[in-house]
């Protein structure tokens, strides 16, 4: 039996609002493609069958009572597995068993209170550190456009599930990059937004506000559309941007722009470069907005030593969750590493670091009274192969993950959003992605630029070869 890819986010809600299918066709169609395909792409942490068809039934009584209508009512999505879901554990990555949480987290809230099934929770590296989606407490999550190559990371298992067809849509977390960079690899649009956008409470800051929850999927009018029905805010967050209406600025036009195309990687203490093959898919897509009318021009923002502010803020969040960790004998040894590294800087070093932040809105802010928008690479390589960073030292992690992901986590630091964009593939057939970066609450412009590259590039219309079926799946 060939299991049909799903809809996508939009469609499937418009089908269930019309009364095409009910949701609990389309829940037990997903939960049959996730089935098949675990064996092969191994994209969840937990499958929550037997509850989200009792939400879809839920759903459709809803549906059926021709009420006001909930934007997402009956539409099954996923969530990243360091998100709470009532009733089910929060591993985040970590080996051990964990007992269940007893309340949603507020996007997850969010999503109910929008009508969402949440079908599952998907994979995500130890405490999402690293961009690939790998380890002991799961196994390996893989690429669905070569099984071979990882999804990225941390959010590798939403992005796996969502590039594949499983759902049309799924939340993930981006703290250096681990929503664009899983996105960049799996050809999807991936939103990180402003922080404070969607809220990570029961955290009212998560990793000392670097990491922020976004959105995946196929087009830009899925993800924004997700976007807005997870974002909101709990009453004691820390940060409450003023409410975007994201879904209605795609489609409409940003007028004529003016693009940096920043191709330079910013400060990193090893170095990176720009493989060719990523370059030249970049600058290919400058080409295409200079064609659709916008000014293009290389500059890079005055990064400066932007990293000496990461550290601290990404070593004593790590710090944190070893704190609670109820299994520390189990983690990594470069989790161990980190958190070790974050007690040390967790002082002076991190109240220095969160000062900085001011000034570099400042500087950097400055960077965009000349231009509107930057286009970047969102990863200077594509996809490495499964297992080509498990087993390394922390130092050599370090290393490997700066060489191919240098120019995400800059904008983490500033809690700005960034779009990332399917930008091709290389010759050898593996995705890349470029990301649209913008100032404070810039999401209507990068969405509205991102939809005029889709619009012109047709990129949802590709999908992985062969398609998701359960024999090709259990093979």
């Amino acid at each position: 039996m060939t299991l049909d890819r799903c809809e996508g986010l939009a469609e499937t809600a418009r089908a269930l609002a019309a009364g095409e299918v009910t949701s609990r066709v389309l829940v037990e169609r997903t939960l049959a493609r996730i089935e098949a395909t675990q064996g092969s792409l191994n994209a969840f942490r937990i499958v929550r069958a037997e509850a989200a068809l009792a939400e879809a039934d839920a759903a459709d009584r809803e549906l059926a009572s021709k009420g006001p209508r909930k934007p997402l009512l009956g539409v099954p999505v996923a969530v990243k597995d360091d998100m709470d879901v009532a009733g089910e554990p929060t591993a985040f990555g970590c080996c051990g068993e964990f007992p269940p949480v007893a309340e949603d987290g507020e996007a997850v809230r969010r999503l109910r209170a929008a009508g969402a099934v949440i079908v599952g929770k998907t994979n995500t590296c130890e405490f999402g550190q690293w961009p690939f989606t790998e380890g002991p407490a799961f196994g390996a999550t893989r690429n669905p456009w070569s099984t071979d190559h990882t999804p990225g990371g941390s959010s590798g298992g939403s992005a796996a599930a969502v590039a594949a067809g499983l759902v049309p849509a799924a939340l993930g977390s981006d703290g250096a990059g681990s929503v664009r960079i899983p996105a960049a690899w799996t050809h999807l649009v991936g939103i990180k937004p402003q922080r404070g956008r969607v809220s990570t409470w029961p955290r009212g800051e998560s990793f000392q506000g670097i990491t922020v929850n976004g959105t995946l999927a196929r087009t830009v009018a899925d993800a924004a559309l997700l976007l807005d029905a997870a974002g909101g805010n709990h009453a004691q967050d820390p940060h409450q941007p003023p409410h975007l209406d994201v879904s209605g600025a795609v489609g409409r036009d940003p007028g004529r722009l003016r693009i940096a195309l920043s191709l330079k990687p910013p400060f990193t203490a090893v170095p990176a470069r720009l493989l060719p093959e990523v370059r030249t898919r970049v600058v290919e897509l400058a080409e295409r907005l200079a064609a659709l009318g916008h000014t293009v021009e290389e500059a890079d923002p005055p990064y400066g030593q932007i990293g000496l502010t990461f550290v601290p803020r990404a070593t004593a969040g790590i710090a944190e969750r070893v704190g609670e960790a109820p299994f520390p004998a189990l983690l990594d040894r470069r989790t161990l590493g980190a958190a070790r590294l974050g007690r040390l800087l967790g002082g002076a070093p991190l109240r220095a670091a969160r000062r900085a932040e001011s000034v570099l809105h400042r500087r950097i802010g400055g960077f965009f009274t000349s231009y509107d928008v930057v286009l970047a690479p969102t990863t200077a390589a594509p996809p490495p192969r499964i297992g080509a960073l498990l087993e390394l030292s922390g130092f050599a992690t370090d290393r490997a993950m700066i060489a191919a992901c240098p120019y995400a986590w800059p904008w983490n630091v500033l809690g700005w959003p960034g779009v990332n964009v399917p930008a091709g593939f290389t010759p050898d057939g593996l995705p890349v992605g470029a990301q649209l970066l913008g100032p404070a609450n810039s999401e209507p412009l990068l969405v509205q630029v991102a939809a005029q590259l889709e619009a012109e590039l047709r990129w949802s219309e590709k999908w992985p070869s062969p398609p998701v079926t359960a024999r090709s799946a259990a093979a």
